[in-house]
């Protein structure tokens, strides 16, 4: 028999049909890399699939804002435009504040001093304006600064606060047992009180003085009776007259001298 034409016009056995898809161009930017990711072409798919359909929207209802309200009197217009709901006048910026404990303040830090730095002690100051002398380490204060004193007698070395940084700590010692530093001799005892300059009144530009820090009289007293108690210390030791020559003079490196050398 021969063939028909439904069966001459069909396409030949080795050829497959091909369904017509909407394809997206993805180009090569470089080797295994696309111009979209994968998550970004299904995407663009299914927005494309999304076009046909067509929303519905709900409308919702109108809720009014604002009521009319009807004010007497003969020039008050007779009627307002009044808020449902008022906007507050104060807006807090937190809802809930905490409270912070003040554990993590630095006056409240633990301090750690040397092994070294004990009472009666004697110290060389390398910083400040007395430093090469040698002073009696006094007691730690609360803030970590050590309290020296010269004593004043000695080598006018006044009651002072150090840093243990800027401190040497040497093998002589003064015994200093019986004797407490008074109460009062504290961080705040050192601080300088500040006087209000009067911007008001007139002054002079030129003639301006430049004021001195002067000692105040308690200051003295205290420094006296300090310095009595530690000349008491000394006199008491075996070698006295070593101590108070040794406290009188300057510390000082000559060459090939290395401080983390030498035993003090």
């Amino acid at each position: 028999m021969a063939p028909t034409k439904e069966k001459a016009a069909a396409a030949p056995k080795g050829e497959k049909k091909v369904k017509k898809m909407h394809k997206f161009k993805n180009a090569l930017l470089a080797d295994g890399v696309r111009r979209f990711a994968k998550g970004k072409q299904l995407q663009r798919k299914k927005m494309y699939s999304l076009k046909s359909l067509k929303k519905v929207r709900t409308e919702k209802p109108k809720v009014a804002i604002t009521i009319v309200k009807k004010i007497g009197g003969a020039k008050n217009g007779g009627e307002r435009k009044v808020l449902v709901k008022k906007n507050k006048g104060y807006l807090p910026t937190k809802s809930i504040v905490r409270k912070r404990t003040g554990k993590r303040c630095f006056r409240n830090h633990k301090r750690n001093t040397r092994k070294s730095l004990t009472k009666g002690k004697v110290l060389i100051l390398l910083a400040g304006r007395h430093k090469g002398k040698r002073v009696v380490l006094l007691k730690v204060l609360k803030s970590g600064l050590l309290l020296v004193n010269g004593p004043f007698a000695l080598n006018c070395c006044p009651l002072r606060r150090i840093s243990q940084n800027y401190v040497i700590a040497t093998k002589t010692r003064v015994n200093l047992k019986n004797f407490k530093v008074p109460k009062h001799i504290n961080d705040t005892y050192f601080r300088r009180v500040v006087k209000k300059k009067n911007t008001r009144a007139e002054r002079d530009i030129f003639a301006e003085k430049v004021e001195k820090y002067v000692p105040s009289e308690q200051r003295k007293t205290d420094q006296k009776t300090v310095d009595e108690a530690l000349l008491k210390a000394i006199k008491a030791h075996p070698e006295a007259n070593v101590v108070k020559r040794y406290l009188k003079s300057m510390f000082s490196l000559r060459t090939n001298q290395f401080p983390h050398r030498m035993q003090f």
